[in-house]
């Protein structure tokens, strides 16, 4: 048991030895990118870059291997070094992809409210056309006073328009024709 432990143990630290060595050498590259930003970047795309030195190895070695060209014979990625930065990059297109399936999720919420906002505006309104074809009736007996304000004669025009037999009418075809279509024609015209 003792033996089998002091095994487990040797084996950790090993691979501690190990973790800190890619640390430090993640750390160390990430501090020659950082000092590619001070590089001075030319005026225009295409122009002769003066001080090519100046870019870090890495950067040289992954733009390389980035467009099939094969790295300078004096420089070549290490197995664990083409792994930590392929992590690297799966990680980050993991993240981007679970940020995009969440602004999807919120984009579908937002249509879904404005189709419900959309829906109740319409039944508020033709609620209101009603509430003024009350109005009209009650209007209608004798000795009543015709002050009419701005909410009646916004829906008069509405409400007149519902009753016009030839607007019904064509609402009517409409429908008629509308349903007549196929489904794919139904999406087309929706479109």
């Amino acid at each position: 048991r003792c033996a089998e432990l002091q095994i487990q143990l040797t084996e950790a630290v090993s691979t501690m030895a190990g973790q800190k060595e890619l640390i430090a050498k993640l750390e160390h590259d990430l501090s020659t990118i950082q000092t590619l930003s001070t590089v001075h970047r030319p005026d225009a795309e295409g122009a002769a870059v003066p001080s090519l030195e100046k870019i870090p190895e890495p950067i040289k070695e992954a733009t390389a291997l980035f467009y099939g060209h094969p790295p300078s014979p004096g420089a070549s990625f290490p197995e664990g070094q083409v792994d930590s930065l392929l992590s690297i990059i799966s990680s980050q297109r993991e993240r981007f992809r679970a940020r995009n399936q969440e602004l999807e999720g919120e984009n579908r919420m937002m249509q879904h409210t404005v189709h419900a906002l959309q829906s109740e505006l319409d039944n508020l309104r033709a609620d209101n056309i009603k509430l003024y074809e009350k109005i009209k009736f009650l209007q209608s007996y004798p000795g009543r006073g015709g002050s009419r304000d701005d909410t009646e004669q916004r829906y008069s025009s509405q409400y007149e328009e519902r009753l016009d037999p030839f607007s019904s009418f064509s609402r009517k075809e409409r429908q008629r024709k509308y349903l007549s279509l196929s489904p794919w024609d139904k999406a087309t015209l929706s479109m």
